[in-house]
């Protein structure tokens, strides 16, 4: 957690900061919440943002958690010395729709829950006075708002940060779909020489006609390696666009998880020698290719992408999380040794974006156009609103993320299906304004089906639960083969695998259970995974593979494992304190820069039988075994996996032990079992 407490500081101190001229205030604290269906006008709860109303029932299972509207309050003094300058307000993200009140005045609505939205309230505001801000939320489900349907919950609430930014007259204007108003193209990198186009939109908020300076320098700590300047004539209340060139040779590359190294772009405006605005963005410059047979390039290496899915929310506190919990997600990630993600199926926090970035992982980005799978309802309806509405929240993932160095990738959409309104049209129609927002990445999606919906974006991948949801969890080795062969052109992928899993179940026979049914034990979990990585690790045109999931998640719907409400194909459980056992195979095959020793199974510690197989994931080349103090001898593995079959165990207590040398010491792993 040390490291990653280090980036949290760069954020707040580098990529969050701006300059003198623009200040930025959280307004995260002492708000008043109240149901939508209160009438009394005194009743309020006082809350924290992030929150959530669902943080209770939607977790314990509830199908029918509350899905309807909801009331926030606040007073917000305006200091009278910020009068001559302007004020937006930002909100990084409400589910699902929102209405913006000031002193009861309505001056704003956003729909869709996963990205920031900002409105100017300059002229809405008493300065030197209390303001009232007034917020309605509503996470119901609407016809014309993505998603429609989705395997997790729909959590209700302002449950991402609102700030306060408080600008000169004319600024860096932020309010091109809430974007930073600064957009770093990557034209052309390589190893020798570095090419950015360089975007920057300025907002003029005076009555005249204004002379500018934009001044973009490129910097490397202190040190600053490029400077560019640009002359702006900018119309009254009007935005101005001007673009830069930004050239500089032997690039200092971003370059994955061995080295996420991101230079910061300070872009400033000036009017004669008073800089009036400064924004700070992150440039990692990197350059990628995917190729049909060999996979993923990043800066002309190959790099396998070891991925997992992550949905945001976790027990206690639904999707309301603090950076904390942000952090503590990546450093779980980093410790299996994963080097790419899949943000299913929305776009997530601003702040875990860069943290992302100062990882090095490489991340796939996506909206939330959610089919139902193998569930009822529709992902899509056919109305002009809700192809809007989807064409709208591309936008802003894209304008929101685009200088994020870690985003390769813009999903378009999960799991939909072609029967009733048939998306594929309107999807071409997205995958048309993404190219057109960013030529410089691919487009992506995860399917489940075959077709026209497969040729649509870049990059194709499925999702695919063999050994889960019916066949054998080999059997995904030969469908990739198949796919391959039959469209050799096409860059595939997989973009879901897994299998649900529940730390108290346990048993001696390994044998495959009901997906939909109570008993998921553990050690299927581990086997699904094992047979499904071999098959894919020697699949090299496999661009990239993404786990489902990384951490168990809410799911109301769900009646199965051990609990309701709960998706458990996680690798760590939802309240991120226990590691599965799959979780320890992945880190000793994709970890190899710390020690891995561990014992498989030994959550069951109560057995019947005298006999057993033991099996250990390390990431040694040999390992021994220990049974109450005797040796049962070494083993050499396969893919990180050793096993030692028929072992006798006696009546009582059974220390089982594990030991290996890696040169400096013996690292050791053991457990107690019992036999009754």
């Amino acid at each position: 957690m040390k490291k990653l407490f280090c980036i949290s500081v760069l954020f707040l101190i580098g990529y969050l900061s701006y300059g003198q001229s623009r200040e930025q205030h959280l307004l995260n604290n002492n708000w008043n919440f109240s149901f939508g269906y209160e009438t009394k006008p005194d009743l309020w709860t006082r809350v924290e943002i992030p929150h959530t109303w669902n943080k209770e029932d939607a977790l314990n299972g509830k199908v029918d958690y509350y899905r309807g509207q909801a009331t926030y309050e606040k007073v917000l003094f305006v200091d009278k010395a910020w009068e001559g300058k302007r004020l937006f307000l930002k909100f990084d993200g409400v589910n699902t729709v929102c209405n913006v009140f000031i002193n009861d005045k309505h001056i704003g609505e956003h729909r869709g829950g996963y990205t920031a939205f900002i409105f100017e309230i300059t002229d809405k505001v008493n300065f030197g006075a209390d303001n009232k801000i007034r917020v309605r939320v509503s996470n119901a489900l609407q016809l014309d708002v993505m998603p429609l349907v989705g395997d997790f919950n729909f959590y209700g609430g302002i449950y991402r940060d609102v700030h306060l930014i408080v600008t000169d007259k004319s600024c860096i204007s932020p309010l091109d779909f809430a974007s930073s108003g600064v957009y770093l193209t990557q034209s052309s990198i390589s190893k020798e020489k570095a090419v950015v186009d360089a975007k920057v939109l300025i907002s003029n908020g005076t009555i005249k006609t204004n002379n500018y300076v934009v001044q973009i320098d490129v910097k490397d700590g202190s040190k600053t390696v490029c400077t560019q300047t640009a002359q702006v004539k900018a119309e009254p209340e009007k935005q101005t666009e001007i673009s830069l060139p930004i050239k500089f040779s032997n690039p200092h590359l971003w370059n994955g998880i061995k080295d996420p190294f991101i230079y910061t772009a300070v872009v400033s405006l000036k009017q004669g020698d008073k800089v009036i605005d400064v924004v700070e963005q992150p440039l990692g410059l990197r350059y990628y290719t995917i190729d049909p047979d060999k996979g993923f390039f990043l800066n002309g290496e190959h790099l396998q992408l070891r991925g997992v899915c992550r949905h945001q929310d976790r027990s206690e506190v639904g999707n309301a999380l603090y950076p904390e919990n942000q952090e503590e997600d990546i450093a779980l990630m980093l410790e299996m040794g994963v080097n790419a993600i899949r943000l299913s199926h929305y776009p997530n926090a601003p702040y875990f974006y860069d943290i992302l970035d100062k990882s090095g992982i490489v991340t796939w980005s996506e909206i939330p156009f959610v089919g139902p799978g193998g569930y009822r309802d529709q992902g899509f309806v056919d109305q002009p609103s809700f192809r809007e509405n989807g064409k709208n929240q591309l936008l802003e993932m894209i304008r929101q993320n685009y200088n994020h160095p870690g985003v390769c990738f813009w999903g378009l959409f999960n799991e939909l299906k072609v029967n009733g309104d048939n998306p594929v049209e309107y999807l071409k129609e997205l995958n048309a304004i993404a190219h057109r927002e960013d030529p410089s990445r691919r487009t992506t999606a995860a399917t489940f089906i075959d077709g026209e919906i497969t040729g649509i974006t870049d990059l194709i991948c499925w999702n695919k639960y063999y050994g889960w949801y019916g066949g054998d969890a080999k059997e995904i080795g030969k469908w990739a083969d198949e796919t391959h062969q039959k469209s050799p052109t096409m860059r595939i992928g997989i973009s879901e695998y897994g299998a649900g899993a529940s730390i108290y179940h346990h048993e001696q026979d390994l044998k495959r259970p009901n997906p939909s049914g109570y008993w998921h034990p553990e050690a299927w979990q581990a086997y699904y995974h094992e047979e499904n990585w071999k098959q894919i690790n020697e699949r090299p045109y496999l661009w990239g593979t993404f786990i489902w999931n990384m951490f168990d998640f809410g799911a109301a719907h769900r009646t199965e494992g051990d609990r309701p409400g709960r998706n458990d194909k996680g690798l760590v459980t939802i309240d991120r304190k226990v590691k599965k056992d799959a979780f320890w195979f992945y880190k000793a095959n994709w970890n190899k820069n710390e020690p891995v020793l561990y014992i498989a199974n030994k959550r069951f510690v109560n057995r019947i039988r005298e006999t057993t197989n033991i099996k250990v994931y390390s990431n040694f080349p040999e390992v021994e075994l220990f049974v109450n103090g005797f040796s049962q001898g070494k083993r050499k593995g396969d893919y990180a996996i050793f096993n030692w079959d028929t072992i006798s165990l006696i009546k009582g207590k059974n220390k089982i032990e594990v030991k290996a040398n890696n040169g400096n010491k013996v690292e050791t792993d053991y457990c107690i079992w019992n036999v009754e």
